[in-house]
C-alpha cells in the first residue's frame, strides 16, 4: 500500500482582536495605550477593597492620575516594541527589499553576483518567532541562491554540449563543467553504440580504459538504471595531489527516448549534495541529445569517408589522414611507413570478364590485404584499381615485410567467376620516413609512386621499397 502524501494545512493569520488600520505596530500602540487607559479607569475601583480611603480612591485627580499612568505605561511598552521588535522588523524589511532589487537587477544584467546569502543575511539573535522569521528568510536567500548556481551549473553544462559535435571534444569539455559545477573528482562519459561499450573520455580517473568492461556500467546498460557505488575495488580516482578512495561514486544511464546512448561516471571524495545532484539529473536529457547528435555525426562522417564499393577510406580521407600521419611523424621523429599497391592487368579483366568482376576482383584483394594488416594501419582506396596503405610506426624493415606479406595474400586469392577461377597478382611501391626527407606528403607519395613504377617496369607481381 502505498502512502499518500499530507497536504500541508494552510497556516491562519488571523488575530482575535480585530484589525483598527492597516498597520500591525500602530494597531499595537493603539490597544496598549487602549488597555493602558483602561487600567487607569479601573484602578481606583481596585485600590477600594485594599483599604485605600473611598473619598480618595474616587477623588478626580486620583483617577486623572491613574489614567495619565496608564496611558505612560502603555506609552512606555510601545516604545520598547518599536526598540526591541520595530528595529528587527525593520531590518529584515530592508533585506528583503535589497533582494528584491538585487533580483530585478541579475533579471535584466544575468550577473548573480550581488545577491548572495553574504549579503542579505539577517542576524538571528532570538529563538522565538522573530528569530524563526530571519532563519526563514536566511534560508531562503540561500535555497534562492543555490537554484540560481544550480541553473548556472545547468547552463554553463548545455553551452559546452551544443558546441561540439565530436564525441572527444564534447567529453573533454562536457567533464571540465561537471567537475566544476557539481564538485566531483573524477567522472568519465561513455557511449553504447551498436552494441558496444566506448570510453570517449575521463577527467579525473585514473586507468579508465578498464570502466567499460566493468560489472557497474554492463549491468547499468542493462537496467537502464542508476547505480549508486560505495569503495567500488574497480576504481582508483587520482586526485590533483593525492589517491583518494571515494565515499561514492554514481553510475548514470544517459537515456534518449527508451535507449541508453551512453554512461556518465561520477567519483567524489564526499557524497554528492543536493545541489549536485540536480545539477547532474537536469544535464542528463541534453547530455543525451548531444550525445545521439555526436554518434550520427561520426556515422556519417565514416559514411563519408568510405569507398562505397570496398568500404576502405577513400581517397580524400585517406589524402588527410597521410598528412596527419607526416604531420606527426615530422615532430615525433617516429618511422612512418607508405605502400601503393595496383593490381596488375586489371584493365583485362574488366575488357574480359566485365565490370561486375572487375568489382569483385577489387573487393576480394582489398580482404586479402586487410587480413594481414596490423591495428592502425590504413588502408585506402586511392582510385581505380590503386590502393594506399599507410603504416604508422613502420621502419624500412617493416615496409619490405609488410609489402611481401601483402604480395603474397593477394597472389593466393582466387576468384571464381563463370565457371573461371582467376588469380590475381599486385605490384607495390614503397617509402618511408625518416628515411626521405620530404616536405609534404604528396612528395612521399611520389616517391612510392616512382617504386611502384620500378615494380611493374621489372615484371610486376613484385615489391620495390625506395
Amino acid at each position: 500500500m502505498t502512502a499518500s502524501a499530507v497536504p500541508t494545512p494552510m497556516l491562519s493569520y488571523r488575530s482575535w482582536l480585530p484589525r483598527l488600520t492597516s498597520r500591525v505596530l500602530l494597531d499595537l500602540r493603539i490597544w496598549m495605550m487602549g488597555f493602558g487607559l483602561l487600567i487607569g479607569l479601573i484602578f481606583p475601583f481596585a485600590v477600594v477593597p485594599l483599604g485605600v480611603a473611598h473619598d480618595v480612591a474616587l477623588r478626580p485627580a486620583f483617577f486623572a492620575a491613574t489614567i495619565l499612568a496608564g496611558l505612560l505605561v502603555g506609552a512606555i511598552n510601545t516604545a520598547l516594541v518599536q526598540m526591541v521588535v520595530g528595529v528587527r522588523l525593520r531590518a529584515l524589511a530592508v533585506s528583503m527589499r535589497r533582494v528584491e532589487v538585487s533580483l530585478r537587477e541579475a533579471t535584466e544584467t544575468g550577473d548573480w553576483s550581488s545577491c548572495d546569502p553574504a549579503s542579505c543575511h539577517v542576524p538571528v539573535d532570538s529563538t522565538d518567532e522573530l528569530g524563526e522569521s530571519a532563519d526563514s528568510f536566511n534560508h531562503l536567500v540561500e535555497s534562492l541562491a543555490a537554484s540560481h548556481r544550480v541553473n548556472d551549473g545547468i547552463s554553463a553544462i548545455g553551452e559546452a554540449l551544443a558546441a561540439h559535435l565530436e564525441l572527444a571534444s564534447l567529453a573533454e569539455s562536457t567533464l571540465h563543467e561537471l567537475t566544476i559545477r557539481t564538485g566531483i573528482d573524477g567522472a568519465a562519459l561513455l557511449v553504447v553504440n551498436a552494441g558496444r561499450v566506448d570510453l570517449v573520455g575521463s577527467l579525473g580517473i585514473r586507468d579508465a580504459s578498464g570502466l567499460a568492461d566493468s560489472d557497474a556500467v554492463q549491468n547499468v546498460v542493462r537496467s537502464h538504471e542508476v547505480r549508486v557505488l560505495h569503495l567500488p575495488p574497480e576504481v582508483t580516482v587520482t586526485g590533483t595531489v593525492v589517491t583518494f578512495v571515494p565515499a561514492e561514486v554514481r553510475v548514470l544511464p544517459v537515456r534518449h527516448g527508451v535507449a541508453t546512448v551512453g554512461v556518465l561516471v561520477l567519483a567524489a571524495a564526499r557524497p554528492m549534495d543536493r545541489e549536485a545532484v540536480a545539477v547532474v539529473e537536469s544535464a542528463l536529457p541534453n547530455l543525451a541529445v548531444a550525445l545521439t547528435n555526436a554518434l550520427n555525426h561520426q556515422d556519417l562522417q565514416r559514411v563519408a569517408a568510405l569507398d562505397p564499393l570496398t568500404s576502405v577510406y577513400n581517397r580524400r580521407f585517406g589524402v588527410e589522414r597521410l598528412k596527419e600521419e607526416v604531420a606527426r611523424s615530422q615532430r615525433s621523429g617516429d618511422a612512418l611507413g607508405l605502400l601503393i599497391l595496383d593490381l596488375d592487368h586489371f584493365k583485362s579483366v574488366n575488357d574480359t570478364y566485365g565490370h561486375l568482376v572487375g568489382d569483385q576482383v577489387l573487393q576480394s584483394a582489398v580482404l586479402a590485404t586487410r587480413q594481414v594488416l596490423r591495428d592502425g594501419d590504413v588502408l585506402v582506396r586511392y582510385g581505380g584499381e590503386e590502393f594506399l596503405v599507410i603504416l604508422p610506426g613502420a621502419g624500412r624493415g617493416d615496409l619490405t615485410d609488410m609489402a611481401e606479406r601483402i604480395r603474397r595474400s593477394i597472389s593466393e586469392t582466387e576468384i571464381l567467376t563463370g565457371g573461371h577461377r582467376l588469380s590475381i597478382t599486385v605490384s607495390i611501391g614503397g617509402a618511408g620516413l625518416p628515411d626521405q626527407v620530404i616536405r609534404d606528403p604528396a612528395e612521399l607519395i611520389g616517391i612510392a609512386d616512382q617504386a611502384l613504377y620500378s615494380a611493374k617496369a621489372t615484371g610486376r607481381d613484385r615489391s620495390v621499397i625506395a
